[in-house]
């Protein structure tokens, strides 16, 4: 492994950050401004590079965008403060893997570091393993079928890049992921819709809750009830993860931004964030809501303990007070009740490990 690069103009917060992380076994370069920390860059082998994004001179954006251009693999962490929140989301949308809230708790800096160091390694992995595929594709000819394939794949493959970021953001939702994946291409299937859409919302989904990525860690991984404000400012993951996703030509990444956008919209118009109901959701959206309450209704969760199959089918069919039937599209609905017991097997056989 290589080292952490560290850019704060600030001396104390250099320090104490650099302090931190050397505590916890890394390697650390230490810089006070952003073109010490391009020729440091340019010398030492960086794994992560964690930066104020306000900085005098060259700004945290500007260095991210510099370093991007040298070498994308590279991930890019920013330091901001919650009032320039809308700052570090256009951060994200320009390439920053991720970004630290002032003042920081030191197990969310540790915890984003250390996601970081392996999104590094599965980079690495991933270019050693693409270098072995061209080796390999340099002795052959690639037929017109083949080059469609490697396409769809090479979509696949930008849509887990981003998946990624939410995956390690949020500690629910390692399984939770792949989970909604085989939920919502099992639906599809019984709702006997397009293979073209089957395949799309199999890949999309994925991303239902990449918005997770613009939401504090003190609010996201808050061990107990939200309060009122903390509630609207989670609901604005649905928004975050369209911005995010929007403006794509990739039919993937064009569902995956409506699933984002529309998993929480509800059947009777209660949803969020735009209250459309009906057909006004669109249908990814639809089938999406339910996979993912099934999903959480499940599985435990800071205010609740998890509950079983025949439980969460009694709530998701009968209602609790949250949870209505009225929510819910009432033909997916009824595909949902009569494959239920395949939810069940899915959610038994995908599970995190210990």
């Amino acid at each position: 492994m290589g080292s952490i690069l560290v850019v704060d103009d600030d001396g104390y917060v250099l320090d104490s950050v650099s302090t931190l992380l050397e505590m916890s076994g890394l390697n650390v370069i230490g810089c006070r401004s952003a073109n010490e920390a391009l020729e440091k860059f340019n010398t030492f082998d960086i794994d992560v590079v964690l930066s104020d994004i306000n900085m005098p001179g060259t700004t945290g954006i500007q260095l991210l965008e510099q370093i991007n251009k040298i070498n994308s693999e590279i991930p890019v962490i920013l330091m901001t403060a919650f009032a320039e929140m809308n700052m570090a989301v256009n951060a994200l949308k320009k390439g920053a893997y991720d970004f630290i809230i002032k003042p920081y708790l030191p197990d969310h800096l540790k915890h984003s570091i250390d996601k970081a160091i392996k999104y590094r390694q599965f980079m690495q992995s991933e270019r050693n393993y693409k270098i072995m595929l061209e080796q390999e594709v340099e002795k052959k000819t690639m037929e017109l079928a083949k080059a469609l394939e490697v396409t769809k794949l090479m979509s696949r493959e930008l849509i887990y890049r981003l998946t990624v970021a939410a995956e390690y953001k949020d500690a629910y939702t390692g399984a939770h992921i792949s989970r909604i994946v085989f939920y919502s291409k099992k639906l599809a299937e019984a709702m006997k819709l397009s293979d073209q859409f089957i395949e799309r919302i199999t890949v999309a989904s994925a991303m239902h809750d990449i918005g997770k990525i613009g939401i504090p860690d003190g609010i996201l991984l808050k061990p107990g009830p939200l309060t009122k404000e903390e509630f609207e400012i989670i609901k604005t993951h649905t928004t975050i993860g369209e911005k995010i996703l929007s403006g794509s030509t990739n039919p993937f990444v064009q569902m995956a931004a409506s699933i984002s956008l529309n998993h929480h919209e509800r059947w009777d118009g209660t949803g969020y964030p735009n209250g459309l109901k009906k057909e006004e959701i669109p249908v990814e959206g639809r089938i999406v809501i339910i996979a993912d309450q099934y999903d959480a209704l499940r599985s435990d969760r800071p205010y609740k303990s998890k509950f079983s199959h025949e439980k969460t089918l009694k709530i998701i069919t009968e209602g609790d007070g949250r949870t209505s039937p009225q929510h819910f599209d009432p033909a997916v609905l009824e595909i949902f009740i009569k494959h239920s017991s395949e939810f069940d097997e899915i959610f038994n056989s995908h599970q995190d490990e210990e």
